[in-house]
């Protein structure tokens, strides 16, 4: 369905107390099964008792999580439009024409993350202007609400940049994406002229500084703190806005909230503590909560998965996509047989002796892996690769240290440490290590201004994109073209 098409049916979903909003934390949140399922909805019924405003905030995360954005598609896509992975289906059903780069404008795939994201936008923007006055819920409770619907409206709008919109550092003025920040509940307001990249990346800090002040330091259970916005997880989301942009001080200065000044690096506030966990496979157990989670999206209903095209381990381990040979699995952590590191342990080899990746490993359904938004060893690398960039070689080393440690305790550094460009390369193909297939490769190239490498595969051949290419970045959609007439063309 397009975003402006039928704009009103889509916006009448932002006023539904669903199923899948009730049942998407149901594990851990008994109080919300009072609500009652309906199709739509007054905006008055919806937010009338703290049942029905909790289940609103409910089913923000339940379209955050889709098949179609990040509990799927979206993180797919970003490995497959990368140099990581290898195609094996040529079907653009599973995503061959994101692979070999000639999705268009009217593209399912194109489409369909555009209004996923701004189907979570104004979700929360409605959220956020109806509980601005509301008095069903205590302050705090109401003030925590509207910084949950602020961070997930300021992650979906990053993702939208990184995806539609010239890179940072290539182009800050160029028009990126329309900024919608009132809730729609009709088509009137379908034209809207796009803002640049610089005004987005604001409104997404704006966003983000704001949740961080109200949302809550911790909730009362490991999976609440694992799955709903803390104050953590908007901090963690800055230092990996601020690192897109270019804004290493940004970087620095976000991340020092989040590890301790020397090791062993930690955060801990209230009843959280984000940590490196000693054994990275505990890590992608299935359904992870411990101390590395800073923000994931948890299936604890079979009947809220991914289904066989949008599974992580679907697409993994089928494999629709394998693991290129020529890219970073060539790296010795995972080629030598000397190598001790542990993440090889997350590799396997099928029958016709392609690499696959095994993060994910509920390879039939229901494919209910956990899926790590957010981890801790993402925020190191984003702290290490800033300090790096600033100056500070001897934090940026200790940080990087401390991912590769975890996962091979005897290995030292005795090259590619000694100058400041020397660390960063160290600390990006580090990042390609640790960070494999969950969804990172194609915004590190992007942030950077690099080509998208040209790859192989048994579904053909892939072209280098290079930045000045018009499918560097993917089209704006031909729903938003056909409905909002200041879009640029």
């Amino acid at each position: 369905m397009l975003l402006h098409k039928k704009f009103t049916r889509i916006f009448s979903q932002s006023l539904t107390v669903s199923a899948l909003s009730v049942l998407l934390f149901s594990a851990c949140r008994k109080d919300i099964l009072d609500a009652v399922p309906v199709t739509s909805i007054s905006n008055e019924s919806a937010y009338s008792t703290p049942a029905k405003i909790l289940a609103q905030v409910n089913g923000i995360y339940a379209q955050f999580g889709s098949a179609s954005y990040y509990g799927g598609r979206f993180i797919v896509f970003n490995e497959q439009r990368g140099n990581e992975f290898s195609q094996n289906d040529g079907n653009n059903s599973t995503g061959a024409n994101v692979w070999n780069q000639s999705i268009s404008a009217s593209g399912d795939f194109v489409n369909a993350v555009w209004t996923a994201a701004y189907r979570t936008i104004n979700s929360s923007n409605l959220l956020i202007e109806t509980l601005a006055t509301s008095t069903v819920v205590p302050d705090s409770v109401r003030k925590g609400y509207i910084a949950e619907a602020k961070f997930l409206r300021a992650f979906s709008y990053l993702s939208l940049v990184q995806t539609y919109a010239k890179p940072f550092a290539q182009n800050s003025t160029s028009p990126a994406l329309p900024l919608r920040l009132k809730a729609e509940t009709s088509s009137n307001n379908n034209d809207l002229a796009f803002s640049s990249v610089a005004d987005i990346y604001g409104q997404i800090i704006k966003d983000l500084n704001e949740a961080e002040a109200d949302l809550p330091t911790a909730y009362s259970t490991a999976i609440l703190n694992a799955s709903r916005a803390h104050k953590a997880s908007a901090i963690a989301l800055k230092t990996r806005a601020y690192l897109i942009k270019g804004d290493y001080a940004g970087v620095v200065t976000e991340a020092a909230k989040l590890v301790s000044a020397s090791t062993p690096f930690q955060y801990s506030a209230g009843t959280v503590t984000h940590r490196l966990e000693t054994n990275v496979a505990t890590v992608f157990g299935g359904s992870y909560l411990g101390n590395e989670a800073i923000f994931s999206i948890p299936f604890v209903n079979p009947a809220e998965a991914p289904d066989l095209q949008s599974a992580l381990a679907a697409n993994y381990l089928t494999p629709v996509i394998y693991l290129n040979p020529t890219g970073i699995v060539s790296d010795p952590v995972f080629s030598s047989a000397t190598s001790a590191d542990a993440r090889k342990n997350l590799l396997a080899t099928n029958a016709t002796g392609q690499k696959l990746l095994k993060k994910f490993s509920k390879n039939s359904a229901p494919y209910t892996d956990f899926i790590p938004v957010i981890r801790y060893a993402e925020v190191l690398l984003n702290y290490a690769e800033a300090a790096a960039q600033t100056g500070d070689l001897n934090k940026a080393t200790a940080l990087l240290r401390a991912v590769r440690n975890r996962s091979d305790a005897g290995f030292t550094f005795t090259t590619g440490i000694g100058s400041k460009d020397e660390l960063v390369s160290t600390v990006l193909n580090e990042r390609r290590i640790e960070l494999l297939g969950e969804g990172f490769r194609t915004s590190d190239l992007l942030r950077r201004v690099q080509p998208l490498p040209a790859k192989t595969g048994n579904a053909g051949t892939a072209p280098e994109v290079a930045p000045t290419a018009g499918n560097y970045v993917w089209a704006i959609p031909s729903g938003e073209l056909a409905y909002n007439t200041l879009a640029p063309r």
